[in-house]
């Protein structure tokens, strides 16, 4: 398979970040939302070496708060995102690589709390573009 082929997904699919050390989440694809978003906790942003950085703790699994994995990347920049609630909030962008339906690439995605929300990531449209069509009566890609 090409990577310039589209491959149809779901609305809601499995996937990993493997830079990450996640093997499994479960991610709502979100066309609305311009920008990926991942539910994290202890979200602590500070300097070292000269960089911006950030650590947090990822639970990719929402019932399972006992799973967790303690992760600290680069901040590449500060986006201005409006939240569920149509408010809009400051948050930090990492880049990170994702692997679902058998393509890996590379995206941005916002650092934010989604502890009341169903999924612990929304995959926005600049993750979608020019590799995935979305069927919307399709829950996961066979």
């Amino acid at each position: 398979m090409s990577d310039k082929q589209v491959t149809v997904v779901g609305w809601k699919e499995w996937a990993a970040l493997p830079d990450l050390g996640v093997k499994r989440i479960k991610v709502k694809i979100d066309t609305g939302a311009r920008t990926s978003a991942l539910h994290v906790d202890d979200m602590k942003i500070f300097f070292k070496d000269g960089h911006r950085k950030v650590s947090f703790r990822i639970r990719p699994y929402r019932r399972r708060t006992d799973l967790s994995v303690l992760h600290e990347c680069n901040v590449i920049e500060e986006r201005s995102v409006k939240n569920s609630g149509g408010k809009v909030e400051k948050r930090p962008v990492i880049q990170t690589r994702i692997r679902l339906a058998g393509k890996e690439f590379p995206i941005e995605v916002t650092l934010t709390n989604r502890e009341d929300m169903i999924f612990r990531m929304l995959l926005g449209r600049q993750a979608l573009i020019g590799r995935f069509v979305v069927d919307p009566g399709r829950s996961e890609s066979k």
